[in-house]
């Protein structure tokens, strides 16, 4: 039951991530920083707290599954983190939406995958989720208010996009127990493609030293959570 509270909670980075793209000062001068600061964190968690809990030599294809997997489907859906008022994309159609939903219905999958497998796991990927949601999240909150989106339907799509971690932590729970490396395996391609080949080119589209410090600010903050809930 945990588990499910834990993706409910993820879910709350698509609806802050919205609310924030709303913020007409922050969605301008705010998303590089928050996006290089989530790509920190994406990218170490997954190498300090996810790869060390899986059997890399047996499972290392679903890490390439994991990550070729949602190139195609971010390259297909076109709906990444911007750093910029202009994305590349204006709109939010049936395919986006059907992407966002893939993305977040896995990431549930792996919540509740690093919880069965220690609850700390599951706790620290929670948190890493919500985070790299939250730039998701400005990016949609504000396409659609450029879509002429009112607030109201905003908060509605952001928070139907919401429920859909927890449906993926239910199907999770409902799987082999043995799922769960296979699982987290394929969870750490999707992180690694979303932190390296996603989230950290948009950050540095133009070069910014207090970009940098906010990518190894994630780093930081993930080591610090490693120190304060202690070795997994």
């Amino acid at each position: 039951m945990l588990e499910i509270i834990y993706a409910l909670i993820a879910g709350l980075g698509d609806i802050i991530g919205g609310w924030l793209g709303l913020k007409t000062r922050i969605s301008r001068i705010m998303p590089r920083y928050i996006i290089g600061f989530a790509a920190g964190v994406m990218i170490s968690l997954t190498f300090l707290d996810v790869l060390p809990e899986i059997n890399i030599r047996s499972q290392a294809w679903l890490i390439g599954l994991g990550f070729f997997t949602f190139y195609i489907v971010e390259k297909l859906v076109m709906l990444h983190a911007c750093g910029e008022q202009d994305c590349e994309i204006h709109k939010i159609g049936g395919i986006t939406i059907f992407g966002m939903a893939l993305d977040n219905i896995v990431d549930g999958v792996g919540i509740a995958a690093g919880y069965l497998t220690n609850p700390i796991l599951g706790l620290i990927i929670t948190i890493g989720v919500m985070i790299h949601e939250i730039p998701q999240g400005i990016t949609s909150g504000i396409i659609m208010k450029n879509g002429g989106y009112s607030r109201k339907k905003i908060y509605v799509v952001l928070a139907a996009s919401a429920v859909l971690y927890p449906i993926g932590a239910i199907i999770s729970g409902v799987l082999p127990a043995g799922f769960n490396g296979a699982a987290l395996a394929f969870i750490a391609g999707d992180f690694l493609y979303i932190g390296a080949s996603d989230l950290l080119p948009e950050a540095h589209k133009k070069f910014n030293l207090k970009v940098v410090f906010s990518v190894m600010a994630g780093l930081a903050f993930v080591i610090i959570l490693g120190g304060i809930f202690g070795p997994l």
